[in-house]
């Protein structure tokens, strides 16, 4: 017997978990696919199941439910009653597909999509998927495709300590505001890291990728536009064609007049970025995309503050070295010491230390 969409819409909205979550790179990259099939299904039932307490802790100021993890997961698998449609192209592995759909259920309900066509990057955080975009969303994008970055379970993702990018970063909101040190009962949940504190935590990180794509793409960088935040996933303009998404630079081999053509244009989203007062902060040939003789840098949740991180300047300088590394192996002329401590010196007033 299945359960009524109204049913099955709560139940997967309480499986979209808004956890801590940290920065991805393209080397140790894997499909969305690989990470649940390599998976036992009674751990992948138990994480989810995880999952959904937690939420319901957050929802339910910390009480404890009986959730009966089983019936759930297999009711929801069984019938997803209303959102087939979503994936009717792309075919989830099972607990993906509970996953996928929880994230998307939102772009999908406002009429932002219509299905998900593809996998086309996996990454430590966080795995994007090529999407039919609806009717008004093809005409903003000028495409038929938009991505959707989805924000992974717990289980499968690859975490590592965060707080280096964090430190001098404000605590933003779901609306993209920086949230009030006089909200005690915010603060405590933090410190403490409770579940709401976790809530508060991911929500935060997600929105430092959502908010400075859109200043950068304001400010004319090359960057995906971006389109809406939900509660796990981001929805932004897809680079690429319908045969494939954009590779990356790391995967891209150019001869030398277009690679010093494409240095300076990185260089000047460096740059741009820094004149707003932030850093990349993990920034290398693995998450700048080439498509059409054009790059796109991309992966923002984890931005540096320039002034309120102590780390901030040696960060920029790895920036900037990695990105040195690449372009020299095409043939480019490029002293990364020269080049960080110049911008260093130009955008903050500050010598190297």
């Amino acid at each position: 017997m299945g359960i009524d969409r109204k049913e099955a819409t709560s139940l997967l909205d309480t499986l979209s978990v808004l956890s801590v979550a940290t920065n991805e790179t393209g080397d140790d990259a894997t499909t969305p696919e690989e990470d649940w099939e390599d998976l036992p299904d009674d751990i992948v039932e138990a994480e989810l199941q995880e999952e959904r307490q937690f939420r319901l802790q957050v929802r339910h100021k910390g009480r404890r439910h009986d959730t009966g993890s089983e019936k759930v997961l297999e009711r929801l698998l069984a019938d997803s009653d209303g959102l087939s449609d979503l994936i009717a192209t792309y075919k989830p592995t099972r607990h993906e597909k509970v996953w996928l759909l929880s994230s998307l259920r939102d772009f999908y309900d406002q009429g932002m999509i219509t299905d998900v066509l593809a996998s086309v990057k996996g990454g430590k955080e966080a795995s994007v998927y090529c999407c039919r975009a609806s009717q008004n969303i093809q005409e903003v994008v000028q495409s038929e495709f938009i991505a959707a970055k989805v924000y992974r379970p717990r289980i499968v993702r690859n975490l590592r300590n965060d707080a280096q990018y964090r430190a001098g970063r404000t605590v933003l909101t779901a609306e993209g505001k920086a949230v009030k040190n006089s909200d005690t009962r915010l603060m405590k949940a933090l410190g403490k890291k409770t579940a709401f504190g976790k809530q508060v935590q991911h929500t935060s990180w997600l929105m430092y990728e959502f908010t400075t794509l859109q200043a950068l793409h304001q400010a004319g960088a090359a960057v995906p536009r971006p389109i809406a935040a939900s509660e796990n996933a981001l929805l932004m303009e897809y680079i690429g064609d319908e045969n494939r998404a954009a590779p990356t630079l790391i995967e891209t081999s150019l001869n030398q007049d277009e690679a010093q053509l494409l240095f300076l244009e990185v260089k000047r989203n460096i740059a741009l970025l820094l004149s707003l007062g932030w850093i990349h902060g993990d920034l290398s040939a693995y998450n700048i995309l080439y498509h059409n003789g054009k790059i796109t840098l991309i992966d923002f949740p984890q931005v540096i503050s320039r002034e309120g991180n102590p780390d901030a300047e040696d960060l920029f300088y790895r920036d900037i070295t990695r990105i040195c590394d690449y372009f020299t192996a095409m043939g480019v002329k490029a002293n990364a010491d020269h080049i960080a401590s110049e911008l260093w010196r130009k955008f903050t007033g500050h010598t190297d230390n």
